[in-house]
C-alpha cells in the first residue's frame, strides 16, 4: 500500500509538472533548466545527509557492516552486468552510449562533484549529530520538487516511442534475475545469514526506507538494520556505477539502481545517462517499487 500511494504522488507531480511547464512564464522556464542540472548534487547531499543519521541509529552497526557492504555491492553490480549482456542479445545497437574524450572527462568531472556532495552532505549529518540536533529533515519532498522540475523539462523534450517497446522491461528484469543471482552467490560465504534471509535482503532494489521497516515486522530488528545498511549502500554503489558509467551503458546503469530510479537517483540517471533515459527510469522504477514489498514478503514465507 505505501508502494503504490508513494508511486502515486510521484506521477501526480511529475504530470502537474508537464502540464504546467508550457504555461510558465519565460522567466521560470530559464529558471527551471538552470537549477536542475545541480538539483543532482543536492540530493546527493540528502542521501549522505539521511545516512550519518541511519547509520548512527542501528544497533551494533559494526557488526552487519561487511554483510550489508557485500550484499549492496555485488547485487548492483550483478544487476548492471546482466542488463548489459541482455541488452548484448536483444538489442546489440543500443548497448553502449558514444565514446568521446569530452564524454569521459565530464564523467570525471561530475563523479568528483558527486564525492564532494555525498562528503559534504555526511560531515554536516556528523556535525548534527555531534551537537545532539536532530532537524527532522525528510528529502521525500525534495524528491518531489526534482520531479516536478523534470516533468517541466519533459514538457519541452521530444520523446520517440521506443521506451514503449517491450524491451524496456529488460531493464527491471535484469535487476531483479541480477540480485537473485548474487544473492545465491553471497550465501555461500555469509554463513550468518540462511539462504531465504539473503534472498530477501536482496530484494529492496535501494529502497532502504520500505525494506528496513518491512524485514523488522516480518522478521526481525536485527535483519531490518541489516536491510537498511544494505539498500543505502545500493543506492549509493547505483550512484557510483551511474556516474563512471552511465555514459556509456545507460540501461545498465539505471538497472544498477533498482527501485530508487524513479525518484532518488532520477537526477543522476538526466545528468549521466540523459534526458532520453528518463523514462526508462521511470518505468523500471515504478515496476521495482511495487514489486519489492511483493518479493520480499513471499521469500520469507516460503
Amino acid at each position: 500500500m505505501q508502494s503504490l500511494l508513494l508511486i502515486t504522488q510521484i506521477l501526480i507531480v511529475g504530470a502537474l509538472g508537464y502540464f504546467l511547464g508550457p504555461r510558465l512564464s519565460q522567466t521560470l522556464q530559464k529558471l527551471v533548466f538552470k537549477v536542475l542540472p545541480y538539483f543532482s548534487y543536492l540530493l546527493l547531499m540528502a542521501v549522505a545527509f539521511e545516512f550519518s543519521f541511519a547509520f548512527h541509529q542501528l544497533k551494533d552497526p559494526q557488526q552487519i557492516l561487511p554483510t550489508a557492504l557485500i550484499l549492496a555491492f555485488t547485487t548492483t553490480c550483478a544487476s548492471f552486468v546482466v542488463c548489459m549482456l541482455a541488452y548484448q542479445l536483444l538489442d546489440r545497437d543500443s548497448v553502449q552510449g558514444k565514446i568521446s574524450f569530452s564524454l569521459f572527462l565530464n564523467a570525471i568531472k561530475n563523479i568528483s562533484h558527486a564525492c564532494l556532495a555525498l562528503m559534504l552532505g555526511g560531515a554536516i549529518g556528523a556535525i548534527c549529530l555531534w551537537q545532539n540536533w536532530d532537524p527532522h529533515f525528510n528529502s521525500w519532498y525534495l524528491l518531489l520538487l526534482f520531479i516536478f522540475l523534470i516533468g517541466v523539462e519533459l514538457a519541452f523534450t521530444r520523446l520517440d516511442r521506443s521506451w514503449l517497446s517491450w524491451k524496456i522491461l529488460v531493464v527491471p528484469c535484469a535487476a531483479i534475475l541480477g540480485s537473485c543471482l548474487a544473492a545465491f552467490g553471497c550465501h555461500y560465504f555469509l554463513h550468518d545469514l540462511s539462504l531465504k534471509e539473503t534472498f530477501a535482503l536482496s530484494q529492496g532494489y535501494g529502497w532502504y526506507s520500505m525494506s528496513g521497516i518491512l524485514l523488522t515486522q516480518l522478521h526481525s530488528s536485527e535483519l531490518g538494520g541489516m536491510a537498511l545498511l544494505t539498500d543505502l549502500f545500493r543506492e549509493i554503489f547505483a550512484i557510483l556505477l551511474m556516474y563512471c558509467f552511465g555514459w556509456r551503458f545507460p540501461r545498465s546503469a539505471i538497472s544498477s539502481a533498482g527501485a530508487t530510479s524513479m525518484d532518488a537517483t532520477l537526477a543522476m540517471v538526466k545528468q549521466s545517462c540523459g534526458t532520453h533515459y528518463v523514462p526508462y527510469a521511470m518505468v523500471s522504477g515504478i515496476i521495482l517499487s511495487l514489486l519489492a514489498p511483493i518479493l520480499m514478503s513471499l521469500v520469507l514465507m516460503l
